[in-house]
């Protein structure tokens, strides 16, 4: 196994060996006192079924893999201007795959469609603190309207560029920065950015030289926080955000509302041709002694299907373990139950199950389609003795479409974290 590091590396590379330079002892006090480490170890079986596919070569997706995150993250520098250093190590073990069964995106493949045995990535990050106000460059994992990263393989995906981050104004947070590189879930090197083409949505997947954003949340009242948010893949498309989100007591209960809002258009030489998608989502969840009940709407208008970068986690509420319910006009429905077993004394047991149906789908045949997914999750986290911190979950998935293969899904997680300091 050979780890190499990229030019992109250099800034927050040159950052961490200089660091040291510029700090005095006393200087120091909160940049080690403040540190913590961690050490996930996860476990992750898939299989995917396909129940329907044109290639009798490969009917179904299965692989088993062992998976280590080392996050190390440094106190700030005491001082009007704090500084601080992140570091993010990864290596991912292969245990079972072939190559009639490889593509689960746990492991990367060579050109054969084997899985490779081993693969590594590492991630740092330079900070530097004014006030409340934290700026970041290097590897970054965004969880924004705009960019969420994906953290449902073996090792998450990671992103390069710079991040600033405001809470000197009460009540608002206001983030801006760009985005240049991707290191996806399964592989070890970086790539640019690429639009997002399920199922041929735009009969091209084009690169970008990166992703600008900027936006702010802002809390209105208790409970009440509205957001608006804008991003630019370059050349592209351009996204536009609005948010809101409420907590309200209801009798002995809770209900949360969120209501989201996209407008999605082509951005400078529009590598894709013209784009114009709006995105209506709306989930209300009601949460009463251990149970919760949501129902969600989705809706794409416009021409196109919704706008995201390829390989994160869109920020729509009919995102599910396979599908994103996002196609070109397409509409959908989400009823979701969960339940805490704490409720009746048996803590760290959880269930989730959600069904979401979508339809009018307009295909690049001109005729429409339909899609329905279920989902399944049963989780158990020990929250004490030596068994603390281990979780194992079991999640399951079923896909039908009119337009794509039907399948069926197990993921079996087990995973443990370990405090270092």
């Amino acid at each position: 196994m050979t780890t190499t590091y990229p030019l992109h590396y250099t800034l927050p590379l040159g950052a961490l060996c200089l660091l040291p330079l510029s700090i005095n002892v006393a200087q120091a006090q909160g940049f080690i006192e403040d540190s913590k480490a961690s050490l996930e170890l996860r476990n992750f079986y898939l299989n995917r079924d396909f129940r329907q596919f044109p290639d009798p070569a490969q009917n179904k997706r299965e692989e088993w893999a062992q998976g280590f995150i080392l996050n190390l993250e440094s106190g700030f520098t005491q001082g009007t201007l704090g500084l601080g250093v992140d570091a993010l190590g990864m290596l991912g073990l292969k245990l079972d795959s072939s190559s009639d069964r490889s593509g689960t995106d746990l492991l990367p493949r060579d050109s054969r469609n084997r899985a490779e045995d081993d693969y590594s990535k590492l991630g740092v990050t330079g900070k530097a603190r004014l006030g409340k106000s934290v700026a970041k460059v290097g590897t970054l994992l965004p969880k924004m309207p705009y960019l969420q990263y994906s953290n449902s393989r073996l090792l998450p995906q990671t992103f390069e560029g710079w991040q600033v981050q405001s809470r000197d104004i009460e009540s608002l947070t206001l983030t801006g920065g760009e985005i240049s590189r991707v290191v996806q879930r399964s592989v070890s090197g970086s790539e640019k950015l690429a639009l997002n083409n399920k199922n041929g949505r735009f009969g091209a997947s084009p690169e970008s030289d990166g992703l600008r954003f900027f936006g702010g949340d802002y809390g209105l009242a208790p409970g009440l926080v509205a957001s608006y948010h804008y991003a630019e893949l370059q050349d592209i498309y351009r996204q536009h955000f609005l948010g809101l989100q409420h907590s309200l007591a209801l009798g002995s209960g809770t209900l949360k509302s969120d209501l989201r809002y996209f407008d999605n258009r082509e951005a400078g030489q529009a590598r894709v041709g013209n784009i114009d998608n709006q995105a209506i989502n709306a989930m209300f969840t009601y949460s009463q002694a251990g149970h919760a009940l949501g129902l969600a709407y989705q809706q794409m208008k416009g021409d196109e299907a919704f706008t995201y970068v390829d390989g994160a986690t869109p920020y729509l509420t009919n995102f599910l373990q396979i599908n994103d319910f996002a196609g070109p006009e397409e509409r959908s429905w989400q009823l979701r139950y969960d339940y805490d077993f704490a409720a009746i004394g048996l803590k760290g047991l959880t269930f989730m199950t959600r069904y979401v149906t979508g339809d009018q789908v307009r295909l690049n045949n001109g005729q429409s389609g339909n899609e329905w997914e279920r989902n399944t999750d049963l989780a158990y986290a020990f929250s004490e003795g030596t068994l603390k911190n281990l979780k194992l979950t079991w999640r399951n998935a079923s896909y039908r479409s009119s337009f794509s293969r039907d399948l069926d899904e197990n993921r079996l997680i087990l995973s443990y974290t370990k405090a270092l300091w």
